[in-house]
């Protein structure tokens, strides 16, 4: 199906590079709208899930992140991440220390409870992750993911490394 008949465009796009855009963002809402719903069913939220993954699978030696490096991988800025973190400590998914280095800064650690969320979460995730993209094979996805990363350098203004 087209976006144009998605949409419920009565004329076609007619600058290719609008279609393009229109459908990426688009799919983006689409997406947004699914991890909703499917986060919710696991009475998680999707930013939340993603700083669980983030301390499972990105944590140095020691096994945390400061909350300046989460709020850098998630895109958010520090004041969004302290009030993330607040919420995930006070539902116990997390635990803050102060860093050894920096008194200033705290290092952020998952908790038993927030372990277990991400093992009980993890593989369903996975399982939706892969119906989602599971039109297109690998080559196709790692097109995709180069396409984006040209489109992010486009915006950013930074060189391709």
């Amino acid at each position: 199906m087209t976006l144009q008949h998605e949409l419920g465009l009565p004329h076609s796009l007619r600058v290719r590079a609008h279609e393009a855009l229109l459908s990426l963002h688009y799919t983006a809402a689409l997406l947004r709208k699914r991890a909703t719903i499917f986060f919710r069913q696991h009475q998680v939220t999707d930013v939340q899930f993603n700083v669980l993954m983030l301390l499972r699978y990105q944590a140095k030696e020691g096994g945390g992140l400061s909350q300046v490096d989460l709020s850098r991988m998630m895109l958010v800025n520090r004041a969004n991440i302290t009030t993330l973190i607040d919420r995930m400590e006070k539902a116990g998914l997390v635990k803050r220390t102060p860093a050894p280095a920096d008194r200033r800064s705290n290092i952020v650690r998952l908790t038993a409870r927030g372990k277990g969320l991400v093992r009980r979460v993890e593989g369903a995730y996975i399982q939706e992750v892969s119906r989602i993209v599971g039109a297109l094979d690998n080559d196709e996805l790692s097109k995709l993911v180069g396409m984006l990363e040209r489109v992010r350098w486009s915006l950013t203004g930074r060189a391709r490394k």
